[in-house]
């Protein structure tokens, strides 16, 4: 397993849609694990293909792991099929925005499907930080990053400390 480097905002590619994963390929299983070892070595809990610059629909999470109990979740083609009505705003940190964090508002609850390495399709509710989570991993697939869920005050106070740090 290798270490990558995380891109940073604004390299272009944070802003891309992602393909999807075609083939689950040894390719895609070394990628996986990078992105595990990757996530830990930064620390953070979610990080998704396109922060490491593959344009590809795969993320992984592991909302769990700073709190002592490691539970990797390697997530290939994830899609969203329902949110719930709860929403709760939290402070977002992002490893591709390193030093700074943006209030955002999202469901509690989601219904996600994706399918894992052994290519067996998952459908899961998730609730909590795993929801939160693996939201935040699905905006990155779809090229949008935490200061695009921001009012336009917010994003220049982010800015603004981002720059300066």
């Amino acid at each position: 397993m290798t270490v990558r480097t995380i891109l940073t905002w604004p390299d272009g590619g944070l802003s891309a849609m992602c393909t999807p994963v075609e083939a689950i390929t040894d390719e895609i299983r070394i990628l996986a694990a990078d992105m595990l070892e990757t996530m830990y070595a930064a620390p953070g809990r979610g990080l998704a293909a396109p922060q490491i610059g593959v344009l590809q629909r795969l993320f992984v999470m592991d909302a769990t792991w700073k709190e002592g109990t490691a539970t990797p979740v390697i997530c290939i083609n994830p899609e969203v099929i329902s949110r719930g009505s709860e929403e709760t705003t939290n402070a977002e940190g992002c490893l591709s925005i390193p030093g700074v964090t943006a209030d955002v508002t999202r469901p509690t609850e989601v219904r996600m499907v994706w399918t894992d390495l052994s290519g067996r399709v998952h459908e899961e509710d998730l609730t909590g930080f795993s929801a939160l989570c693996a939201q935040h991993e699905l905006d990155h697939l779809d090229g949008i990053v935490t200061l695009d869920r921001v009012d336009a005050e917010q994003r220049a106070e982010i800015l603004a400390a981002y720059e300066a740090a």
